[in-house]
């Protein structure tokens, strides 16, 4: 891929993120909103369907009491208990929900490029 041809026969490929692989926010990322808090009783019907972020726009899900199952899809494929010390990273345009099964307190800060 040092050359113009090597470049030229990749166009199209998909490339790996090894951010996106490990949930890691760009590192001239900020935030820039907040939803307002959600609880089992108030989480928007949307959160709990398949949806995605902008192009370029990361999120964290933050819990503040209780617990909460995050759901990202393909890629990636996985599922992942979120609580007050383990918040879930939300990716660009990937696909993913959310599922409360008991009390539960939590909002979503969204992040995009400071420059």
């Amino acid at each position: 891929m040092l050359t113009a041809a090597g470049r030229a026969a990749r166009v199209g490929s998909a490339l790996d993120c090894v951010r996106c692989d490990r949930s890691e926010l760009p590192e001239d990322y900020a935030p820039y909103r907040r939803t307002s808090a959600f609880t089992e009783t108030s989480v928007p019907k949307a959160l709990l369907r398949n949806h995605t972020t902008k192009p370029g726009i990361w999120a964290v899900i933050h819990v503040t009491n209780g617990q909460l199952e995050y759901h990202l899809r393909a890629p990636y494929d996985r599922s992942e208990p979120l609580s007050r010390d383990a918040p879930g990273v939300v990716l660009p345009e990937v696909e993913h929900c959310v599922a409360v099964s008991g009390p539960v307190e939590f909002f979503v800060e969204f992040w995009r490029s400071a420059q």
